[in-house]
């Protein structure tokens, strides 16, 4: 009997890659809603000098 044979008890750890695909992920959408922001930002003249 090998241990692929025995019922495991414990639920299947995920994979490093899975884990490094949602960090990806959620690195990408933070940097692009910042993105968005400072675009809507400076069309709204937030960043033009007062004049």
């Amino acid at each position: 009997m090998t241990d692929e044979d025995e019922p495991r008890s414990t639920p299947r750890r995920t994979s490093a890659w899975m884990i490094l695909a949602v960090v990806a992920a959620a690195l990408v959408v933070c940097c692009c809603s910042a993105a968005v922001g400072l675009l809507i930002s400076w069309s709204a003249g937030l960043f033009h000098t007062p004049t």
